[in-house]
């Protein structure tokens, strides 16, 4: 028998579905404290553990951990970034459970060319970006704390491509947190490999559900990043 998916019965039976795997997240978001600018920040591991308990999707990975063969080169965790100051205890590098499984099949796909993922940046503390928006205010480079971040949300990262046989970054327009017009994607770079080589990691971060920041060719975030809440809890209390 040919079952009719448009039928009003099914679409009923769909609105229900829909409704109740949304019921136990959103009682979770109502005790989600607001901050000084009115938005809901998770500030307390508890109430983190009970968001995961009622959605395993909210999890934070350790991305070395969830992919191994991953590089990594936290700058935030030195003093070699752009406020001079270190921001993080250590160089981890943590990402919603969606953004890492994404993430793996882009390494993965690289891989086959040759090629692999360098990551700076994952999930950042809101602390750390209201630290950052004091240093740089503009919204082209930094988050403004009044919206927040994807990275506080755990949904956003910083990364780049590196080939596997010399283990060195392929070219790219500029460095990283590099706030200047030649990190945007619409830059025309001098050397067309250059270009190739930003096109290839949009083309393949988007392929895997990632979309681009404008302003700067190393920074994608899930197309549903603000699915998750925005967070303000230290590396060393996510062990």
């Amino acid at each position: 028998m040919k079952i009719n998916y448009r039928s009003p019965i099914k679409a009923a039976i769909l609105l229900l579905y829909v409704m109740l795997t949304n019921i136990i997240p959103t009682a979770y978001a109502q005790k989600i404290p607001l901050n000084k600018y009115g938005l809901p920040v998770v500030n307390t591991v508890t109430l983190y553990k009970e968001l995961v308990a009622a959605d395993s999707n909210q999890v934070l990975v350790d991305i070395t951990t969830y992919i191994p063969n991953i590089r990594k080169d936290v700058r935030y965790a030195t003093t070699a970034n752009f406020t001079h100051k270190i921001l993080y205890p250590y160089a981890a590098v943590y990402l919603r459970l969606p953004a890492a499984k994404a993430l793996k099949e882009v390494q993965l796909e690289l891989n086959k060319k040759g090629l692999g993922l360098l990551i700076f940046d994952g999930y950042r503390p809101y602390s750390v970006t209201e630290m950052m928006w004091e240093i740089v205010p503009d919204d082209r480079y930094a988050a403004d704390p009044h919206a927040g971040s994807g990275h506080n949300r755990g949904a956003a990262v910083d990364i780049t491509i590196i080939d596997l046989h010399t283990g060195k970054p392929l070219p790219m327009p500029t460095g990283y947190d590099d706030f200047t017009e030649k990190a945007h994607h619409d830059y025309a770079a001098p050397d067309p490999a250059v270009t190739a080589n930003r096109a290839l990691l949009r083309d393949i971060m988007e392929q895997h559900g990632f979309a681009p920041l404008t302003t700067e060719w190393w920074h994608y975030y899930l197309k549903d990043h603000k699915r998750f809440p925005l967070m303000n809890i230290p590396f060393e209390e996510l062990k």
